[in-house]
C-alpha cells in the first residue's frame, strides 16, 4: 500500500506542477494580449482590465557605492517598449540654458552629454540649437532638455526664449581665451533679465589645450574664473569635451540640486588639474 500511495502523491504532485505553469503561461499571455490591445488604441475587455500590472523594472541606484551620484554608463533610461502617452506620462521634461561665445566648443560639450540621443536634436528656431537627455532619478524618468544659443552676435533675440523656465542657466567660454572669461558678466547679466531662479554653472571648457600652457598663464586663468565664479555665485567646473572630462559631473551636480540628493564630489582647486568649485 505504500508503494502504492508513493505513486499517487507523485501522480498529484505532477498534476499541480502542470497546471500550474500552464496557470502562469495563460497569465503571461494575457499580459501580452493586453499590452497589444493599449498599442493599438483598443479597449482591452473586463476579463484583461482585471490583470495586475506587470511589476516595473527597477530603476538604476542614483548614488554609487563610492558616494557619487549614479554611475555614468546607467545615466541613460533604458528605452519605453511603447511610446505612447499613457507609458510617458512619469516623465518629467526640464530646461536648460546653455550659453557663451561662438566657438568655444558649446555644441562639442552638448553632443558629448547627450551621446546616441542627439539625433532627437532639434532647431525651434534660428540661432538656437536643442537636445534632449532622459535620465533616470529615484526611481522617475527626467527628460533634460537643453537649449543651446550659438552666441554668433546675432541671436540675442534667442536668449529670452533659451532662458525663460529654465531650471539652470549653463555659461561657458574657453579656457585658451581670456576674452571668452570677460564675456561671462554679460551672459550671465542677459541671462538674469529672463530667469532669476536657475541655478548659474560656470564652465571652462577645452581642458585638454588648457594644461599646455604655461603654468603662470594656467594659475592666472584659474584665479580668474573662480572670482567671476564667486561673483556670479555660480559653480566652476573646468570640462574637456574631447576626453570626456566633467562633462557627466557637471549635470550630476545639477540634478543633486534640483532634487535635494546628496553630493559627495569634493571641490578641485589644484592648478594644473580640472577645477571643480562649489
Amino acid at each position: 500500500m505504500s508503494h502504492l500511495d508513493r505513486r499517487l502523491s507523485n501522480s498529484s504532485t505532477l498534476r499541480r506542477r502542470f497546471h500550474h505553469r500552464v496557470s502562469l503561461l495563460r497569465r503571461c499571455l494575457l499580459r501580452v494580449l493586453h499590452r497589444i490591445l493599449l498599442c493599438s488604441g483598443r479597449k482591452p475587455n473586463n476579463t484583461y482590465s482585471m490583470l495586475a500590472p506587470a511589476l516595473p523594472t527597477p530603476s538604476p541606484p542614483l548614488v554609487g557605492a563610492s558616494g557619487e551620484i549614479g554611475r555614468e554608463e546607467m545615466d541613460v533610461a533604458p528605452p519605453a517598449l511603447f511610446q505612447t502617452h499613457d507609458l510617458d506620462s512619469d516623465l518629467v521634461s526640464l530646461k536648460i540654458s546653455l550659453l557663451g561665445d561662438c566657438q568655444i566648443g558649446k555644441t562639442s560639450f552638448l553632443v558629448k552629454y547627450v551621446g546616441d540621443e542627439k539625433e532627437k536634436q532639434g532647431s525651434p528656431m534660428e540661432g538656437l540649437n536643442q537636445m534632449d537627455k532622459t535620465l533616470v532619478v529615484k526611481g522617475a524618468r527626467i527628460s533634460y532638455c537643453i537649449w543651446e544659443v550659438q552666441g554668433d552676435g546675432k541671436t540675442e533675440d534667442q536668449i529670452p526664449m533659451a532662458c525663460r523656465d529654465s531650471v539652470a542657466i549653463l555659461i561657458m567660454f574657453d579656457l585658451t581665451s581670456r576674452c571668452t572669461l570677460n564675456s561671462v558678466l554679460g551672459w550671465y547679466k542677459e541671462a538674469r533679465k529672463w530667469n532669476q531662479t536657475a541655478i548659474p554653472v560656470l564652465i571652462g571648457t577645452k581642458f585638454d589645450d588648457f594644461i599646455q600652457l604655461p603654468i603662470d598663464i594656467q594659475w592666472t586663468i584659474a584665479n580668474e574664473a573662480r572670482t567671476y565664479a564667486k561673483a556670479l555665485n555660480a559653480a566652476l567646473f573646468f570640462s574637456s569635451a574631447t576626453y570626456n572630462i566633467n562633462v557627466n559631473k557637471i549635470f550630476k551636480f545639477i540634478t543633486a540640486k534640483l532634487f535635494d540628493l546628496p553630493w559627495s564630489m569634493e571641490r578641485n582647486l589644484n592648478v594644473g588639474e580640472p577645477i571643480i568649485d562649489f
